[in-house]
């Protein structure tokens, strides 16, 4: 299964002041959407390659990386009535894991226990959780790349290419028929951009900002499931 597998919970604020009104302190404006998500990634990306140069085996701050991710649903949320579901899923499992972070430190650290619990693929587990929400990080990924690849007005074939990259390979026929009905809703791109308040060539820098800055991220979270004879086959 993927991104949504499990019917999520009620939406929580994941710190709703802070992904609504998060301010650019140079200009005293709210930042875009765009801004904020690749302003964050960058940070995370930075805060791991200073980790990997001080080797010390710290590993990626879980609290961190549920900041960084937060933002992430406004995005989501962009997209309309076909992601709704994909919102909420997302938001839950990060939640999830913001709330783990105040008593585990890093990512491999909650991988850890759950090997040791034997809960890796637990439903609800922190793992499973975070498998969920690397595979929302990477869809976003997936359908700026395709956003960039094409000047279509229409979304449809952006997001279904996405979608059919990142997560139909772990989602039953129902979800997928669901999914792929749920194309028709997405917003035009001219009404994407102008949710996200961007034009096509500001949006364009941000979205290659979060594609360069995420990957990284995505990277070593694959690292920490193989390392630990975890497939990334579910």
């Amino acid at each position: 299964m993927g991104v949504f597998d499990e019917e999520p919970s009620s939406r929580s604020p994941m710190d709703d002041e802070k992904r609504r009104n998060h301010r650019d302190p140079s200009k005293g404006a709210a930042a875009s959407p765009l801004s904020v998500i690749a302003d964050a990634f960058e940070k995370l990306t930075g805060s791991l390659s200073i980790d990997r140069r001080r080797n010390d085996g710290g590993g990626l701050r879980l609290d961190a990386f549920c900041d960084a991710c937060a933002p992430v649903s406004v995005l989501l949320g962009c997209l309309g009535i076909a992601f709704n579901f994909a919102e909420l899923e997302y938001v839950s499992k990060v939640c999830d894991l913001m709330e783990a972070s105040k008593n585990y430190g890093t990512l491999q650290k909650i991988i850890d226990v759950d090997v040791a619990n034997c809960t890796v693929k637990k439903q609800g587990s922190h793992t499973r959780n975070l498998r969920r929400v690397r595979l929302g990080l990477d869809l976003v990924r997936a359908l700026f790349e395709q956003f960039l690849s094409s000047h279509d007005n229409s979304l449809k074939e952006a997001a279904t290419t996405a979608y059919s990259q990142v997560c139909a390979p772990y989602h039953s026929w129902a979800i997928r028929t669901a999914v792929y009905a749920g194309m028709y809703a997405l917003p035009s791109r001219d009404q994407l951009l102008l949710k996200l308040n961007e034009n096509d060539h500001s949006a364009e820098k941000k979205m290659r900002r979060y594609i360069n800055a995420c990957i990284p991220v995505i990277e070593y979270i694959d690292k920490l499931y193989l390392s630990r004879n975890i497939r990334l086959d579910w």
